[in-house]
């Protein structure tokens, strides 16, 4: 015998559409909380460049989201805050108020000075 399917809120015809065009239906439990993506370690180094260490140091200066334990061996960054972060970034960048470090004088090392042409 085979059973009948319910049909449920989510077979509206609008509903499909909305799949057809990669949007999620809305959750009547969770219409008014916002859902968290969160990011390991190897999906924050394919979205962000930096070393380990330099967002470790970024994080305690406050100039990157800080990550946050789901468990005692599961550290996770939120996701939108780091896109915003990137997009904040850009937005300096574009707007010209990033800091740029002025290149280091190799002349100055102690190891391996650059010679003058000179010499």
């Amino acid at each position: 015998m085979v059973k009948q399917q319910q049909s449920s809120e989510f077979d509206k015809p609008e509903d499909t559409t909305n799949r057809q065009q990669g949007l999620l239906p809305t959750l009547p439990h969770m219409a008014t909380s916002r859902v968290m993506r969160t990011i390991r370690r190897p999906q924050l180094r394919e979205i962000v460049p930096l070393s380990d260490t330099t967002i470790y140091e970024m994080e305690q200066r406050g100039e990157f989201p800080r990550r946050f334990n789901l468990s005692p061996r599961c550290v996770v960054w939120d996701l939108e805050e780091v896109e915003a972060w990137i997009e904040e970034r850009r937005n300096a960048s574009n707007a010209g108020k990033s800091e740029s470090r002025p290149a280091p004088n190799v002349r100055l090392r102690k190891t391996r000075p650059v010679k003058s042409d000179r010499e």
